[in-house]
């Protein structure tokens, strides 16, 4: 097993797999609410059953290529994750994403965790472009975007219909020429455990 340090808190970035089903269940259920303010994440993660199952789901995604899912932990406790919800390595695209407890937010943790796999889906997979796609309403989401320095291609507006409300769903994206000249620039801090 792997584990990437995310700088000097303590936090790190490791495999999110079935068998972390029932430490998984626990994160969900301490923060459902603040995480299903947007996403339907803790709608896959009622009890054990469903929790092993979404987890399984991307393993599978892992075994095939076409996804990949990371916690992002601090000490023995799961507070986040980021995630490839996409991965076509043929085509060049993926689009990645995130969640986070609310006890965890504001100190940096995802931004950090996403250098790392965009670095890598960049570097060493030949990943042209990756796409973040959010609610005009979280703010949080369009922040992290902001911070990777991705570029607003649009709004599919009133495009995801989510709990009975619709909501407007902006695509971000980075391009891999552009990251590498955001990295390399110093505009993009590199991640934690490169510097």
């Amino acid at each position: 097993m792997f584990a990437i340090s995310l700088g000097d808190d303590g936090a790190e970035l490791r495999p999110l797999e079935p068998r972390h089903a029932e430490v998984y269940l626990a994160h969900i259920d301490r923060s459902r609410a603040y995480i299903g303010r947007y996403i339907a994440l803790p709608d896959f993660a009622t009890d054990l059953p469903s929790a092993t199952a979404f987890l399984r789901s991307y393993a599978d995604k892992a075994a095939t290529d076409s996804g990949r899912l990371y916690g992002i932990w601090q000490g023995p406790e799961l507070v986040g994750g980021v995630l490839f919800r996409t991965f076509d390595a043929a085509s060049g695209t993926c689009e990645a994403g995130c969640w986070l407890e609310e006890a965890a937010a504001g100190r940096g943790l995802v931004t950090r965790a996403m250098r790392l796999l965009i670095d890598w889906a960049v570097d060493e997979r030949g990943i042209h472009r990756v796409e973040w796609i959010a609610a005009s309403a979280n703010t949080a989401s369009i922040n992290v975007a902001k911070r990777l320095g991705m570029v607003r291609d649009g709004v599919l507006r009133e495009s995801y219909l989510y709990r009975g409300v619709r909501h407007d769903m902006e695509v971000w994206s980075v391009l891999a020429p552009q990251w590498r000249e955001l990295r390399d620039s110093g505009r993009v801090e590199p991640p934690a455990a490169q510097r």
